[in-house]
């Protein structure tokens, strides 16, 4: 990602009016039922502060504090607090446990824009405040809980501007027993069970409170649900973990993911290209070679650390590249940026084959708002500062397949790999190897460039394929089709990243199908439970008699 995307949000203060909170209500047959004299202590601290700590437990899970329990522990406090509480105070709820989740979840952005760093997360958080409004306040829960945060989430990573997956629950996942979900249903999957398997624990630890401290009358039938809902989720997971991983390999080639090192925190204005490119030639003389003197069958440059003013082709550094691959007798893939006419950009990856010929070219698809381009620029050139994207990328429209001596290569250029449509894209076109050059320096913690790993575990999870990451000052990778992670640079160093990897065919229930069939069955989950509830409502009603002629 060259320039984060929060660079340019707009300082203004969004978010609602923190309403009275109604203190919290019973719940029909077995959930909690607090005394009155209880109900009338602590006030909104009750509310605010579960509500706060569920959305923290959530973000703690994420990279690089990341323990996955700790997210099923946040989701479960959530679907505790949410019982029995009226629309206005679930809304209230929701909206502070977003807070909780996306504050420290989406914090790197303040180093960039401290306002539009706040007004992003107060945004942000509204996603799962209108989930929240979604439950019912007693009956149906459950599968309303589940389907409803999903589809919030699903909206939250693809709108507005093409959506903000960084942040996103799926990956606290990543080392986690549900990551293997992504092979069945990708990141939404992912995030349906884990909803679902909080939502269970807490119907299940109502259960346990209301029959040992007397919270309310114990229910059977809240016992049940929680441990069917439960079971269901952890058999989906074991089928997945089963499931077929993409393809069997039908080649092994040989990789190099190149990191030239550097300063860190620094946005490509504050460095001058020609060091970035130098550092880069310096440290691709660390790629090992055979005795012949052949490298890899495949060396990748990082995204942006090429630059150029008008066309490549016949460029110094186009130059310098060729004859690097034909010296390597490799495949390099190298990520560059071409500045064109009218304050535009290219963001490509191109790769030269063995003889120094350019073999392929990507353009990304998937632009950085607010960082590679501006929305509605001169709009917000009257709200905001622009002079920290004074260009807008150009943005490309190919599925990311290149296909290359070193086999046909699933390109996603930095932010993509947060978007499992782009892998599942250059698969379904004949991918066998995932490529990422990406670009994470101008961030100053290990946050963004720690939940990148997290996003290159499940892109390689949901379409079977190893995968490969080229960054200038880290982290480099190189992800197994299970997740695991078997090559990973440090920050900051100039290193490379050597494994051999395998060319895979076949494609997994995810690349075959994609989030249609999740998102009908989160849609279907909020709709049942929304209509459990309003039959119960609608049963519970006073019968009123017509009156007797005689009377």
């Amino acid at each position: 990602m060259s320039t984060p995307g929060a660079d340019a949000v707009l300082p203004v203060a969004i978010g609602p009016a923190a309403p009275a909170c109604a203190p919290p209500v019973g719940q029909d047959g077995g959930g909690l039922r607090p005394s009155r004299a209880r109900l009338q202590l602590g006030g909104r601290g009750r509310v605010a502060g579960p509500s706060l700590a569920a959305g923290a437990l959530v973000a703690l899970s994420l990279p690089p504090w990341g323990w996955w329990p700790l997210a099923v522990a946040g989701a479960s406090l959530l679907y505790w607090r949410l019982a029995g509480q009226p629309l206005r105070t679930r809304l209230f709820v929701g909206w502070l446990a977003g807070l909780g989740c996306y504050v420290p979840g989406l914090f790197w952005a303040t180093s960039f824009n401290w306002y539009g760093g706040g007004v992003l997360m107060a945004v942000e958080a509204l996603a799962m405040a209108a989930a929240a409004a979604l439950v019912p306040a007693r009956h149906g829960r459950l599968a309303a809980f589940a389907g409803a945060s999903t589809l919030l989430e699903a909206v939250r990573t693809t709108w507005p501007f093409g959506g903000l997956p960084l942040g996103g629950v799926f990956l606290g996942q990543a080392q986690g027993p549900l990551l293997a979900d992504a092979r069945l249903g990708g990141p939404l999957l992912v995030t349906l069970a884990l909803w679902g398997l909080g939502g269970a624990a807490g119907e299940l630890a109502m259960a346990v409170g209301s029959a040992r401290h007397g919270w309310g009358r114990p229910s059977a039938r809240q016992a049940l649900v929680g441990g069917a809902a439960a079971a269901v989720v952890v058999a989906v997971a074991a089928l997945a973990a089963v499931a077929p991983a993409g393809g069997p390999p039908v080649a092994h080639v040989t990789v190099a993911a190149v990191q030239g090192g550097g300063r860190r925190g620094v946005s490509q204005a504050q460095v001058d290209p020609a060091t970035v490119f130098a550092a880069q030639l310096e440290a691709t003389g660390l790629v090992p070679r055979s005795p012949n003197g052949a490298g890899p069958s495949l060396v990748v440059w990082p995204e942006d650390v090429v630059s150029v003013d008008g066309s490549l082709s016949g460029s110094t550094a186009a130059r310098t590249l060729s004859a690097l691959a034909r010296d390597l007798r490799t495949t390099l893939v190298a990520g560059v940026t071409v500045t064109i006419p009218r304050r535009r950009f290219l963001n490509e990856a191109v790769a030269w084959g063995p003889d120094g010929r350019v073999v392929g070219t990507y353009e990304k698809v998937h632009r950085v708002p607010f960082g590679e381009y501006v929305p509605y620029r001169s709009l917000f050139a009257h709200l905001a500062t622009l002079s920290s994207v004074p260009r807008d990328a150009v943005p490309g429209h190919g599925t990311g397949l290149l296909r290359t001596p070193a086999g046909p290569l699933g390109l996603m250029i930095s932010y993509e790999v947060f978007f499992a449509t782009r892998g599942r894209s250059a698969v379904r076109a004949g991918a066998r190897l995932l490529v990422v050059p990406t670009n994470t320096s101008s961030y100053a913690t290990s946050q963004v460039p720690s939940q990148e790993v997290a996003a290159d575990r499940v892109q390689a999870v949901a379409e079977g394929r190893d995968l490969v990451q080229a960054a200038p000052t880290g982290y480099s990778t190189i992800v197994h089709p299970d997740g695991t992670v078997v090559r990973r640079s440090g920050l900051g160093t100039q290193q490379v990243v050597t494994a051999t990897v395998a060319l895979r065919d076949g494609a997994t229930v995810y690349a075959r199908t994609g989030d249609g069939p999740v998102l009908v069955l989160a849609a279907a989950l909020a709709a049942g439970g929304l209509f459990a509830a309003a039959d119960r409502r609608r049963r519970a009603r006073p019968v009123r008699r017509a009156a007797s002629p005689h009377s």
